[in-house]
């Protein structure tokens, strides 16, 4: 009975990402919704500032507490395996819908780009940056990362198995892209409020110190492997000369995306 149930589950999860996604993109934009990282004539107060700070806190923290080996190990003598990813999911999409719902605009307006031309150009870059984070994760399995795989094998009486290490696409040219593209669609912005820097500033600090501990325990789950592919790829920025990956190299390879808002 608990593999229809779980399947089911590990699907609205899915989907409810999917909603909370669409609904990020509007709210961090301004565009859509009826309540966005911003407002009309919103002025400085240092409560508010707090308030926010605190709630990308309150996602940001269990969001990578939980994504580590360790914790999972733990977590898992409680919720069963299968729906360990989906439930992480589901974690996710509360903690962000919670953080949009409470969210409080800061203002001033610190830039705003007044050419038409300009502004266009901005909105085209921030699509860019959120068309990314579904592309990216395509590229490796993004069933996989949001757990509809998991509950699909056990569904199917199927034992789960890791995937093999992968540098497809935009994996060769630098290790994190899932997280260049959370970066572009929270920094690219025609008009840009002290609330909007708050959030792009908080949520890259968060980013690149979860960075640290992802490739920590990349490193002690695939050993030398990862450590060749670090070497050899840049981390955030691309630069130097696109990595050879030759056939059958264990180091020519990276291991599946773990950041961002679905980690």
């Amino acid at each position: 009975m608990s593999r229809p149930l779980y399947f089911l589950y590990g699907l609205a999860a899915h989907l409810a990402f999917l909603f909370t996604f669409v609904y990020m993109a509007g709210f961090v934009g301004n565009l859509w919704v009826p309540k966005s990282i911003d407002a009309p004539g919103a002025g400085f107060s240092l409560v508010a500032l707090i308030v926010d700070i605190g709630l990308v806190a309150l996602f940001a923290i269990p969001h990578s507490v939980m994504a580590r080996p360790a914790f999972k190990r733990w977590w898992t003598r409680f919720v069963p395996e299968p729906i360990e990813r989906s439930t992480y999911v589901w974690i996710t999409c509360v903690t962000l819908a919670v953080l949009m719902w409470q969210w409080r605009p800061l203002g001033p307006v610190l830039w705003s780009l007044e050419s038409d031309v300009v502004r266009t150009a901005a909105y085209a870059l921030y699509s860019i940056g959120w068309l990314m984070v579904p592309a990216v994760s395509l590229l490796i399995n993004h069933f996989d990362l949001f757990g509809t795989r998991q509950v699909w094998l056990h569904f199917r009486g199927k034992p789960y198995e890791h995937l093999p290490l992968r540098a497809p696409g935009a994996y060769r040219y630098v290790r994190h892209p899932l997280y260049v593209a959370w970066m572009i669609a929270f920094w690219v912005t025609p008009t840009m409020s002290l609330g909007h820097l708050t959030f792009a500033i908080v949520n890259t600090a968060y980013m690149l110190v979860a960075i640290r501990f992802e490739e920590r325990d990349l490193i002690e789950l695939h050993g030398e492997a990862y450590a060749k592919y670090r070497r050899r790829v840049p981390m955030l920025v691309p630069g130097g000369v696109l990595p050879v990956v030759e056939p059958n190299d264990p180091a020519g390879v990276c291991q599946r995306a773990q950041g961002g808002v679905a980690s």
